[in-house]
């Protein structure tokens, strides 16, 4: 018997033999959920590390919002789906993720800091390993102009927190070409990250531009394979049906071939006799 990772890791999404309006949800709110995970880390850096009060609370707001999200696609697909316990079991990081974040903002303030701040790394984590089990489906010919809008978003966002976070950038310009150089690890060196919280930031941003480069290769790979798979689908499409066509006259022969036979061995019908003649023939 296989083994599902994805089970396992608490991804696994809609169970099987559920209702179809479960799956279309979950794939009409996939990219939705994804764009939401991608929030995790920007707000964690906002509230967490930035010593700006403003910042801080902006980071709030966005940590709010990931509640919110996650709430309520949790309860609308617990509405939808049949097998209602074997959902929370198929994505226990989802239930994770709302009850870390409830008790992270329910503790903040409170004495409990660090437990609080090693809760809400925690939620980031599986919020990371959401994301990462998502961009499995980007591997796909489908898959390429979501790789490009997922990245210009992440562009446009690393920029915007490099602005927020680096005192050597002065524009937005300048720091979506930092968060490009850096997650596609060029690095030229005109635009470098000095703050703490700005280089830990490039870390994140380089592994999700490692992703991103595979993401988009793998696609690339996909539309060039795609195109000799579907030339061969059709080819054995025509097979299939030329060979249903020789069975159907095969037995069409069979059965006209089993009728001549048939008509051929019947006994010749015994001949009837009047009983008048039976009369006559005993005189």
């Amino acid at each position: 018997m296989a083994i599902d990772f994805r089970v396992i890791l608490g991804v696994a999404g809609v169970p099987p033999h559920d209702d179809q309006r479960a799956y279309e949800w979950e794939h009409k709110l996939h990219w939705l959920m994804l764009l939401v995970s991608l929030l995790a880390i920007p707000a964690y850096y906002l509230e967490e590390l930035t010593a700006s009060p403003l910042l801080h609370r902006v980071g709030v707001v966005v940590d709010v919002f990931i509640l919110v999200a996650f709430s309520m696609e949790l309860m609308l697909m617990l509405r939808i789906t049949r097998q209602k316990q074997l959902y929370l079991i198929y994505n226990w990081v989802d239930v994770f993720i709302i009850i870390g974040s409830a008790a992270a903002f329910l503790g903040a303030g409170t004495e409990w800091v660090a437990a609080i701040r090693l809760l809400r790394l925690a939620v980031v984590g599986m919020m990371l390993l959401r994301m990462v089990t998502s961009v499995r489906r980007l591997f796909s010919p489908d898959g390429l102009p979501y790789i490009f809008a997922f990245g210009m978003i992440t562009m446009l966002v690393g920029g915007a927190i490099f602005y927020l976070v680096e005192p050597t950038i002065s524009s937005l310009g300048e720091g979506v070409w930092l968060a490009f150089t850096t997650a596609a690890t060029v690095g030229y060196g005109d635009l470098v990250p000095t703050t703490p919280i700005s280089r830990v930031f490039s870390v994140f941003l380089v592994l999700v531009g490692y992703s991103m480069i595979g993401a988009l290769t793998g696609s690339i790979a996909s539309i060039l394979i795609g195109a000799d798979e579907k030339r061969l689908r059709r080819e054995m499409h025509r097979d299939i049906q030329s060979l249903r066509s020789e069975v159907s006259q095969l037995r069409e022969d069979i059965r006209t071939l089993a009728a001549v036979l048939g008509e051929d061995n019947l006994p010749a019908p015994a001949k009837k006799h009047h009983p008048r003649s039976i009369e006559k023939d005993e005189r």
